[in-house]
């Protein structure tokens, strides 16, 4: 008992000093001085309240055109307690539709005596965070303990976007290399809170990292054969500018992108075909290797169409008003088909489908050889 209780300690020992120097080396990692690109001296975003309506720009019809003058009580920054006089667009980005008590964000430059305001938004901060933590609530009451490993995983997989993604890429570090990375350490970290340090762990992370290396070599082959790159999304004289200050690698952020698009649904796929397969390996400990794959890839095959659906629907929803408006300009369809836009939305729907298909024969060999080993 002495031994056994003095290697739980040496475990832990080890597990703690390996979570200090990983969280040491994210701290060093997100310690970045970053080029400015826009001037901001004495810019900030506050918070504040309608109080007043000077000048409304309703129209009869109901739209409104031109900008409101508003007072608006502040909340927050040097002017707190303050009412100022500002105005508020009537832009679909910019600007809100102002009432009395409607809580907004102001967008506030200071220079000595002189300020200058406007209404940037409305005041969301609350609603999404609201949302965000019903969620999670509503997760963790329908799943129990499970769903709440389950949202362990998505705090963990969203924290490593933004402290190890983000700041790696800024560096000037492979896009698509460090989503390979981020894929592999958040499916790790996700399969362990979900199914623990067990063999069906081990075979969903495998399975699910070989899915999303599968998406992004066809990802690439479709680059290669087709033309469509990297630097040819629509926001890249933006993204230009971040090649050119800070030498990020913008080629590879298209690709970056489509890899941790796929990992949820290929993580989807891998862990519950290895659930499967432990359950019937459990079940039935005298199944041959090879019975044991073909129940899996029965079970795979029933997973494939709905979640290679999912995925296709996924970049096709969030296409749908580019779609839209090639409908309305009733485009020629060799225009349309050799778009760079659409090429990207083909790219990353079939290579995200790509991944989740064969990853269910990945997932069932690995599982069948590591199951029966």
């Amino acid at each position: 008992m002495g031994k056994l209780k003095r290697e739980t300690i040496f475990r832990y020992l080890v597990t703690a000093a390996i979570l200090a120097a990983v969280i040491v080396w994210v701290i060093r990692l997100n310690d970045i001085t970053k080029t400015q690109l826009v001037n901001r001296t004495g810019q900030t975003f506050e918070t504040g309240i309608v109080t007043e309506i000077l000048q409304d720009n309703l129209q009869a019809d109901g739209t409104r055109v031109g900008q409101q003058t508003v007072v608006i009580h502040m909340t927050s920054g040097e002017k707190e307690g303050e009412d100022l006089v500002t105005t508020s667009s009537s832009g679909f980005l910019f600007g809100a539709a102002c009432t009395p008590g409607l809580k907004v964000i102001v967008m506030q430059s200071v220079a000595g005596d002189a300020v200058i305001t406007s209404v940037y938004s409305v005041d969301r901060t609350l609603v999404i965070i609201g949302f965000a933590v019903l969620y999670i609530a509503a997760l963790c009451l329908v799943g129990g303990m499970q769903g709440v490993r389950g949202a362990l995983g998505l705090i963990f997989t969203f924290a490593a976007i933004l402290f190890v993604y983000l700041p790696l890429v800024y560096r000037g570090y492979s896009p698509f290399w460090v989503s390979v990375f981020i894929c592999a350490v958040t499916t790790l970290a996700t399969m362990y809170f979900i199914g623990g340090a067990t063999k069906k762990t081990v075979c969903a992370t495998a399975g699910t990292i070989a899915g999303v290396v599968i998406a992004g070599i066809t990802a690439t082959l479709f680059s290669r054969l087709t033309g469509v790159t990297g630097w040819n999304v629509s926001d890249i004289e933006s993204l230009m500018v971040l090649n050119q200050t800070n030498g990020i690698q913008v080629g590879g952020l298209l690709f970056s992108g489509l890899l941790i698009s796929a990992l949820g649904a290929v993580m989807d796929v891998a862990m519950s075909i290895s659930s499967a397969m432990k359950e019937l390996c459990d079940q039935r400990q005298e199944i041959t290797r090879l019975e044991l794959m073909k129940a899996g890839m029965r079970v795979g095959r029933d997973m494939m169409g709905t979640d290679s659906n999912t995925l296709i629907l996924a970049f096709a929803g969030s296409s749908l008003s580019m779609l839209v408006l090639n409908y309305a300009y009733d485009l020629p369809f060799l225009q349309m088909i050799n778009s760079n836009n659409i090429g990207i939305a083909v790219m990353q729907g079939l290579s995200g489908s790509f991944g989740i298909v064969l990853s269910v024969p990945a997932t069932v060999v690995m599982a069948a050889y590591i199951y029966k080993h």
